[in-house]
């Protein structure tokens, strides 16, 4: 697997290009960037420029639209439905996260469900837009099933990932970012790439028995709950997962479970939807509805300390705070580059061509 590194401004650039080629607005064209190559830099490389193509897919297919006109649908002071108008995620997860955000200075808090949108990005983005204004910041999507309940050999499921984001003092903010199934379907990408087996317990193949083999979804198998089985705790996965895809798009009037529409362009949408697009749920609370700013951040610094402090079985390896890892990969590459595997290149670059657009050198 060889890697070929880019500065952040030239896959801004081209991932810019890619958009407005779509038909977005410059101003929706920015800010679907600004996700995608947050997500790189955070090195989530399944969810940034990687996932360029799907999106241009999606949209050839009349899947995505371009140029929506995002509206609140349902309100009241605290809370919001949002109709996505079949818009990019990338750009109408933000719309909600600002109203959310309106809502909580004004009364505390704010929520918002999102329905008739599409794949959002990485959780994360979303809900540090809240950290940014001293409040914590909650953010989740549900996603096309390919997730097993536990016991069930079916799809019903997305990965349906969940984020909390929280404001720290002089660490960086503390980021549970998950995904509720063991693993994202993401990483199956990545090894089907690299040509490379993946650890027990992330998938079932189609006789309901567990498989390394990243090609497994293809093949009729599912990916299974956070916990992999019942005897590790794949029931707490399942609802976890269940809870994002109720708080997402029951609550919204979104598709759920085996109705949400798939990512991937070649399968096409249930034909007896229950709601409309893929749904999200977006929330911010004012600390300081709490108690004062400068108490919790200095709190959650000693939190962070004293958890970095503990001690720990192997001498040589510390307790990771999450988001610490993300943070440092932003850090790095900021300063040192993005770098991105041949084959991800090699598919921009056939995009590129496709979209009449500069090629990435």
């Amino acid at each position: 697997m060889n890697f070929i590194t880019f500065t952040e401004e030239q896959l801004r650039s081209f991932t810019y290009s890619v958009f407005k080629q779509m038909g977005c607005t410059d101003a929706h064209a920015n800010l679907a960037t600004d996700v995608l190559i947050r997500s790189d830099l955070r090195g989530i490389d399944s969810h940034g420029v990687a996932r360029l193509s799907g999106y241009v897919r999606l949209w050839e297919k009349q899947r995505i639209n371009a140029t929506p006109n995002i509206k609140v649908v349902h309100e009241t002071p605290t809370t919001a439905t949002v109709d996505g108008d079949g818009g990019l995620g990338l750009v109408v997860a933000p719309f909600a996260m600002q109203i959310a955000m309106q809502k909580a200075k004004q009364y505390g808090s704010g929520w918002v469900a999102v329905k008739n949108s599409n794949h959002f990005g990485i959780a994360g983005y979303h809900a540090l837009l809240a950290v940014e204004q001293d409040m914590i910041g909650m953010s989740m999507t549900n996603a096309s099933p390919l997730v097993a309940p536990t016991y069930a050999n079916e799809r019903l499921l997305g990965t349906n990932p969940i984020c909390y984001a929280f404001p720290a003092g002089q660490h960086p903010p503390v980021v549970v970012d998950m995904a509720t199934a063991a693993a994202a379907n993401g990483k199956l990408e990545i090894a089907q790439r690299a040509n490379t087996a993946i650890p027990d317990g992330w998938v079932q193949d189609a006789n309901g028995q567990q498989s390394t083999n990243p090609n497994e979804l293809k093949n009729g198998g599912s990916l299974l709950p956070l916990g992999s089985d019942k005897a590790h705790g794949s029931h707490k996965g399942y609802g976890l997962g269940a809870t994002v895809d109720i708080l997402s798009a029951v609550l919204s009037g979104a598709n759920y479970g085996p109705w949400v529409p798939p990512f991937v362009a070649f399968l096409e949408p249930p034909t007896d939807p229950v709601g409309e697009g893929i749904g999200h749920f977006l929330g911010a609370m004012r600390v300081d509805g709490f108690r004062p700013i400068t108490d919790f951040k200095n709190h959650l610094d000693n939190w962070i300390e004293r958890f970095k402090g503990a001690a720990t079985v192997d001498p040589d390896q510390k307790v990771i705070i999450p988001g610490e890892p993300e943070h440092a990969f932003e850090q790095a590459r900021k300063l040192e580059g993005i770098p991105l595997i041949d084959v991800v290149v090699h598919d921009l670059n056939e995009l590129a061509a496709k979209l009449g657009i500069a090629k990435l050198h």
